[in-house]
């Protein structure tokens, strides 16, 4: 791309004033994920009885949608983020609330909505908003004490948490609550109600612990994997152990062919083997260039409402980026959620597009931190 500086239109301008370092980085994952998805995928479809392209079909076709979710919220003012980010709560918090009613039941968990050719997840849609929103909410009171910015986004985080238990999906609750709270620390949090949130934290852990039997089964399971199946844990082990520093070669593993969602949750296994121990730590310094990258450029930032929305989505997507390579590694109990980029899922790539593109749209250069 080649723009002059004088160029006022809205594309040459967005060129000399986004991160591009952190586009390329998000390009490479997307760009690896396509290559893990042809590689992992055809094992996974041909077992459970699909022509062996159809999982990678689904991935590449959702990698064009992705791209242009991303670069066209990229384009935004921060204050069109912010709009697009309280529609899309609204709709994806309907949608979720929805899914217990005509929602499809899958290992137990009522997530998804059935659409035409594609399942949604509205919970993939809330994160991103619901980051966007809170830092508003938590914004707005500081400039204005008089607003109920924080009674507000607790409200509106008791809802969100309660039906993502209710689904049930703790994972999903875990990461949300972890960004609020971090969002509401740096927006000026009294240190007593630190703890006061910390200890509650702490309770849910122990209540899920106690009365969610697939929580309970999984914590056991991690403390001792004689309490109960830990085939995938172990299958994803062993394919480390197979592909060593260098790895076995593209399409030369063998851990996609047993194990079940080779494609999605334990795609980082399946890069472990065949591409070696070196790509894998290559992929953990993008994701950790990325997050590092958007914080860097929050340090000249005078806009709280910025700095909370930025810091609010990367800490969401570095979250989830760590959960995910640590269940696979058998470091945390395992948890089905994606691994940004790389893991087949519709719902999660278009989320993730959204939250990446608000965070590119919200750390580009602007004059006096203006919002416009």
């Amino acid at each position: 791309m080649r723009f002059a500086r004088i160029d006022q239109t809205p594309v040459a301008r967005w060129w000399w004033t986004v991160d591009r370092w952190s586009l390329a980085a998000l390009g490479t994952l997307v760009a690896f994920g396509a290559i893990l998805s042809l590689a992992a995928s055809p094992a996974v479809a041909e077992r459970i009885g699909y022509d062996a392209m159809h999982f990678a079909r689904h991935h590449l076709a959702m990698v064009l949608p992705t791209l242009a979710v991303m670069f066209g919220v990229s384009l935004l003012s921060p204050r069109a983020v912010r709009r697009i980010a309280f529609v899309g709560f609204a709709v994806a918090l309907a949608l979720l609330a929805l899914t217990f009613v005509v929602g499809v039941e899958i290992k137990g968990a009522r997530r998804w909505i059935n659409l035409p050719g594609f399942s949604l997840q509205p919970s993939e849609f809330v994160k991103p908003t619901f980051a966007v929103l809170a830092a508003w909410l938590f914004a707005k009171q500081r400039a204005q004490p008089g607003f109920p910015g924080n009674a507000i986004s607790i409200a509106l985080f008791v809802a969100v948490v309660g039906m993502l238990i209710k689904q049930p999906d703790l994972g999903m609750a875990v990461v949300v609550g972890l960004v609020w709270f971090a969002q509401f620390f740096m927006a000026g949090l009294r240190l007593y109600w630190v703890v006061v949130w910390g200890l509650l934290g702490l309770a849910g852990f122990g209540g899920a612990y106690l009365w969610l039997p697939h929580v309970t089964s999984r914590i056991n399971r991690f403390l001792d994997p004689a309490a109960g199946d830990s085939y995938q844990v172990n299958r994803s082990i062993e394919a480390f152990a197979n592909g060593g520093w260098w790895g076995r070669g593209p399409g030369e593993g063998t851990v996609k062919d047993v194990l079940p969602d080779a494609h999605a949750d334990f795609v980082f296994a399946v890069a472990g083997e065949e591409f070696g121990v070196l790509v894998c730590l290559l992929i953990v310094a993008v994701f950790a260039f990325i997050v590092l990258r958007g914080f860097s450029r929050l340090l000249q930032e005078g806009n709280l409402f910025v700095v909370l929305a930025a810091t609010g989505l990367l800490i969401q997507f570095a979250l989830q980026a760590a959960i995910n390579m640590a269940s696979t590694l058998h470091l945390i109990p395992t948890k089905g959620m994606t691994l940004p980029f790389l893991s087949y899922g519709g719902s999660s790539m278009l989320a993730l597009g959204l939250g990446m593109g608000m965070v590119l749209g919200l750390t580009r250069r602007r004059l006096g931190g203006s919002e416009i």
